[in-house]
């Protein structure tokens, strides 16, 4: 007869697994929704911060597997070395993010519900009140990202409709669809006025045309 007990190693109690887990997925969560709102990259971050709970209980199950054996440890190591990520994260903020996410992983894996919970109700008014500061440092800034969508294929004919709007204009992106082009670009715009301008110019080219505009304070230009 197979020795059971061999396979189904009862060192690990499935009880503060089950709880850890709970909880880990919890805090994911919750800091997915601050994230979301809270959050300042230009990426789309509800779709980046779907990655979240995924990640803290795939770091959760690793952490509680291997924490027990050296042997299973070691092996890891050498699994992990073979693999390549082909997604660059350029986005400091999002970077942050996920070693926070990774952070509360590690704990659940290794069985501190607690230091869960107290470091999750410490580090989320930390990050707000960051947040808060960020927004209300120095006065309202005219810098920003600028993204259009258009049917129009001509990249120079929407850049020059643009520019005598803006007082600085950089192209970051230029994605070809089936049905036009996407046109990211960093910009500083004077007035509300000026981008108003902006919107009336694309419009006129396409009136089906999408314009996004997110200030971007920090941005270096």
């Amino acid at each position: 007869m197979p020795d059971f007990e061999k396979y189904f190693n009862l060192e690990i109690n499935i009880g503060s697994f089950v709880l850890n887990l709970l909880i880990t997925a919890v805090i994911a969560y919750l800091i997915k929704l601050f994230y979301v709102k809270y959050g300042r990259a230009i990426s789309d971050r509800r779709k980046f911060s779907n990655n979240f709970i995924p990640l803290a209980i795939g770091t959760l199950l690793i952490i509680t597997v291997i924490k027990s054996s050296v042997a299973l440890s070691l092996g890891l190591v050498g699994a992990l070395s073979i693999v390549r990520f082909r997604s660059a994260i350029k986005d400091p903020e999002e970077l942050t993010m996920l070693f926070l996410i990774i952070g509360f992983g590690l704990m659940g894996g290794a069985d501190k519900p607690v230091l869960s919970l107290i470091s999750f109700a410490l580090i989320l008014p930390i990050f707000y009140f960051n947040s808060l500061m960020s927004k209300n440092k120095g006065t309202v800034t005219n810098k920003a990202f600028l993204n259009i969508s258009t049917n129009k294929k001509d990249v120079t004919a929407i850049t020059n409709s643009i520019k005598p709007h803006t007082t600085y204009l950089e192209i970051k992106r230029i994605d070809s669809v089936n049905d036009g082009i996407n046109a990211s670009y960093y910009c500083t715009i004077d007035s509300p006025d000026k981008l108003q301008k902006i919107i009336d110019s694309v419009n006129a080219d396409d009136p089906n045309a999408t314009i996004s505009f997110v200030e971007q304070p920090d941005l270096l230009l």
